[in-house]
């Protein structure tokens, strides 16, 4: 067991090793750190592409396993990820060592975002579409930005940048911090200016309910500083319910008409969407986008907020949205083979589920919409949103379900029911069906799909490859 007194990160740092380097965050921080002249390593169980070819080519010496002889070398520090627990070889190894550990965002505190403004986006849906867009539009305004984010921008083909400028923009994760710290990661940073933009019931394995989530959320707000900025969505009661524990200025944005920053009109214009947006009342400026749907328009409408809080002009605002190419895995086309679109998305959480469906209709109004969902979270897997998912499948024409694989590792009593969704889809009119593997689904698909077909395939992790193996079928 690592003791306490070693949770410290010393003066002097040449050295530093990450414990389960492989995650998203996770490998972000590696890259940054060795941008930054430190020598790095890392470890971790799932080590694949493409986040070891990203680590690789940075010059990130990753080592397969957790084993105690990757600290020989005896690092200054060891970067304890959350996807590890204390009986990890590495984090015993660390303790029986002496040496000193720290967790993720401790790391990013003391590293990458020292001496700069922090810009955090918060909130169960779209954290990283918003930190991608608002990362986005400070550089494309010459402001140099650092930024650590979730997902890859291909804009800068990275999820992370080291910038010279003022400002870092994170997306603040709700998730637990380490096995050590199982509060959420978000509270070990203090914004200057943060965005909320949702708030609703997810990761099972961490809460226990909506007032747990709500409760978490409620700690962010009050942490944040009295003459920093909270600008959050205006249409989520739970956020509302929240708002009023900030003693810090404040600003919303949305549809309500009496929201500072709202949109106005809009115009769906396939591959873009036109916007207008209105600032105190008064007409700000008319945006171009390609992100689709009115969940991403809310998105782009925070992000536009923090960026004129900052200080970027419209017009700079405005070139960058018509630039902004968006996130991998958001509704991502990932290819078309016989007039048939195979696109990725995150989607996960029925919310997410719902909206991601909604805008892919509004794009595609006159293509058969084919979803492919794997339930595969913690909370996804659980029968915790089991009624939930049986009516967000609205816009699709037809839904496969796949089992979720991993459906051993939630006890027998909660487990979700794919089966079971499919028979309530059906039962209200849908054609679903459901599939044991991965490649029961690629061969239905291969033999079903027509000319003008949409498939939207809906997975928070890499679905067995099926996104490349489907478009080889076709």
């Amino acid at each position: 067991m690592i003791l306490p007194e070693n949770n410290r990160i010393p003066k002097k740092v040449k050295t530093v090793h990450l414990i389960a380097v492989c995650g998203t965050a996770m490998g972000a921080l590696a890259c940054m750190l060795k941008d930054m002249g430190y020598q790095v390593t890392g470890s971790d169980n799932n080590i694949y592409p493409p986040m070891s070819r990203f680590l690789e080519e940075k010059g990130v010496t990753i080592m397969a396993g957790f084993d105690r002889s990757h600290l020989t070398h005896r690092p200054d520090l060891v970067v304890v990820g959350n996807a590890v627990s204390r009986e990890n070889a590495e984090v015993v190894a660390t303790a029986e060592m002496a040496l000193c550990y720290c967790s993720m965002p401790q790391a990013v505190n003391r590293f990458a975002a020292a001496g700069k403004r922090q810009v955090l986006v918060a909130g169960t849906h779209g954290k990283t579409t918003t930190s991608a867009i608002l990362a986005w539009i400070l550089f494309s305004a010459g402001r140099e930005p650092s930024f650590i984010i979730g997902g890859i921008l291909p804009n800068f083909m990275s999820n992370y940048r080291t910038g010279t400028g003022d400002c870092i923009v994170i997306e603040a994760d709700e998730y637990d911090t380490a096995f050590f710290d199982k509060g959420p990661k978000f509270l070990h940073y203090t914004p200057d200016a943060a965005i909320l933009t949702s708030v609703e019931f997810d990761h099972a394995d961490i809460y226990r309910d909506l007032k747990h989530v709500r409760d978490a959320f409620g700690r962010f707000v009050t942490n944040i500083r009295p003459d920093s900025i909270l600008v959050s969505v205006d249409d989520d009661a739970n956020v509302a319910g929240l708002t009023g524990l900030a003693s810090c200025k404040q600003l919303s944005y949305g549809m309500k008409a009496d929201s500072p920053w709202r949109l106005g009109e809009t115009f769906i214009e396939p591959p873009v969407t036109r916007f207008k947006v209105i600032k105190n009342g008064q007409d700000y400026g008319m945006f171009r986008t390609r992100m689709i749907g009115a969940h991403n328009l809310k998105n782009t409408l925070a992000a536009v907020a923090v960026a004129d809080y900052l200080g970027v002009a419209p017009d700079k605002i405005a070139d960058a949205l018509s630039r902004f190419a968006g996130v991998r895995r958001r509704q991502e086309i990932r290819g078309e083979k016989r007039g048939i679109i195979v696109m990725d998305d995150f989607a996960h959480h029925p919310t997410a589920v719902k909206e991601t469906l909604r805008a892919v209709r509004s794009h595609f109004s006159k293509n058969r919409i084919v979803a492919v969902f794997e339930p595969r979270t913690n909370s996804s897997m659980r029968k915790v949103f089991q009624q939930d998912y049986a009516t967000v499948f609205g816009p699709a024409d037809r839904i496969c379900v796949r089992k979720p694989s991993l459906l051993q590792k939630i006890p027998e009593a909660e487990r979700f029911s794919s089966e079971q969704l499919v028979a309530e889809l059906k039962q209200s009119g849908k054609d679903a069906a459901h599939f044991e593997d991965t490649e029961s689904i690629i061969d239905d698909l291969a033999e079903s799909s027509m000319g003008g077909d949409v498939i939207l395939i809906m997975s928070n992790g890499g679905f067995d490859n099926i996104h490349e193996r489907l478009l080889e079928a076709l």
